[in-house]
């Protein structure tokens, strides 16, 4: 029986982009997966709840998506501060590694914060940084 990996991926604007759905069927070619997306709710200008819905929409494509292509895959919209919402998710008891997928250095405000180091140094397990083009971007974060 061969082990299955737990994945938690903390994605946003880059949720539903071609690099974080490439990078997670490279993993589940790899080996067996279960994966967790979280993504945070946007913020800025707007309701807050219009800014969830944007959100939860994003993430429904994505699920849909990996859903179609074999994935186990369950998601949830998490707090808008990207942090916040891996600690509120993080179990290591029921992952094993993490994906957090960011726009490019110069667009990415999770970069500035040097998010993919925190949440590394938060969670011990590995990480794997994703970079989704700029141009992914549909609404604000």
């Amino acid at each position: 029986m061969q082990w299955t990996t737990k994945l938690l991926v903390i994605a946003n604007r880059t949720i539903d982009s071609d690099a974080l759905y490439g990078a997670i069927l490279e993993r589940a070619a790899a080996g067996p997966v279960q994966v967790m997306l979280v993504a945070p709710a946007s913020s800025g200008p707007g309701s807050q709840q219009a800014r969830r819905m944007a959100t939860a929409q994003r993430l429904d494509r994505a699920l849909q998506r990996l859903r179609e292509a074999g994935v186990p895959v369950q998601g949830v919209v998490g707090d808008p501060d990207p942090m916040v919402a891996v600690q509120e998710a993080w179990d290591p008891r029921r992952f094993d590694e993490v994906i957090v997928a960011t726009l490019p250095t110069a667009s990415s405000r999770w970069l500035a914060a040097n998010l993919p180091r925190r949440v590394e140094r938060f969670t011990g397990a590995r990480v794997t940084h994703v970079v989704a083009a700029a141009d992914h971007a549909r609404s604000p974060a």
